[in-house]
């Protein structure tokens, strides 16, 4: 890691002993040696979501009698492998960069906050009308999301419906964009693009695509794509990670608020 210090040479000292004026020098720039890890990282994430997903699974165990899976089940079997990738992929630039601050363009900015939320209103809206179409579409059957027809019908308590509620809206965005929109596109810019508007061009849909796949949900997949673009297009404009969380917490929004509000039996 190297710094650029200021060329200017240091004030005299006055005759009351005090030092340079701090603001007379230029600020410190600190500059991270690029990262060491690449596509092999993401897609040992991948396989640790998958791993993981499975193996929570075996230990759950089928549900007796081939009823719905529990509502604890549901919760621990989506937010214990997504959590568990999430670790990997922290700990990984810890490893093979310079942390994930860095690698992962991690900083808070009220910028990238407010662009953020437009960008994840934006895509509320237009992941409402092509739901609305996409249920025309499928039906409703098979228009809702993995999670929604797991919990759907069933008794949820307080505490699981939060829960599940917290998940879906912070949580999961976090970890989501953590994996796809800070390991997978760095992955993708490391590679040779010739400039690096092409490599983040090529970052923003690549990731995007993936994003839309890993699901494995193949009947929602365009619609997947359509939520994932106003996403992407956050972390894209403003080249750090902050933007892409909070217009993916603004997307998942209403989604988990509805589910909230199902389990509680405020809506039905």
């Amino acid at each position: 890691m190297t710094s650029a210090q200021s060329s200017e040479p240091a004030g005299d000292l006055g005759a009351s002993g005090s030092g340079t004026d701090p603001a007379a020098q230029a600020p410190e720039v600190v500059r991270h040696a690029a990262h060491r890890w690449g596509f092999g990282a993401f897609l040992l994430v991948e396989a640790v979501l998958l791993a993981s997903a499975a193996f929570v699974s075996a230990v759950l165990g089928p549900v007796p009698g081939g009823g719905p899976l529990p509502v604890r089940d549901v919760l621990i079997g989506t937010i214990t492998p997504t959590v568990i990738a999430t670790a990997v992929a922290l700990l990984i630039t810890r490893v093979r960069g310079n942390g994930p601050l860095a690698d992962l363009r991690l900083s808070w900015r009220w910028d990238d906050v407010r662009l953020g939320l437009r960008l994840g209103l934006i895509g509320l809206v237009c992941t409402t009308v092509g739901a609305v179409v996409w249920t025309q579409l499928v039906g409703d059957e098979n228009a809702s999301s993995a999670i929604a027809a797991l919990v759907e019908d069933q008794p949820m308590s307080v505490s699981a419906a939060v829960t599940m509620f917290l998940y879906l809206w912070l949580l999961g965005p976090i970890c989501e964009e953590i994996i796809y929109r800070g390991v997978c596109w760095g992955a993708v810019e490391r590679l040779s693009w010739g400039s690096e508007k092409w490599a983040r061009i090529a970052a923003f849909l690549l990731s995007t695509a993936v994003f839309a796949a890993s699901h494995l949900e193949p009947l929602r997949t365009t619609l997947l794509l359509v939520i994932a673009v106003p996403i992407g297009l956050a972390r894209l404009f403003t080249g750090r990670l902050l933007g892409s969380i909070v217009a993916h917490q603004m997307n998942n929004f209403l989604p988990a608020l509805a589910i909230l509000l199902t389990a509680l039996g405020v809506v039905s």
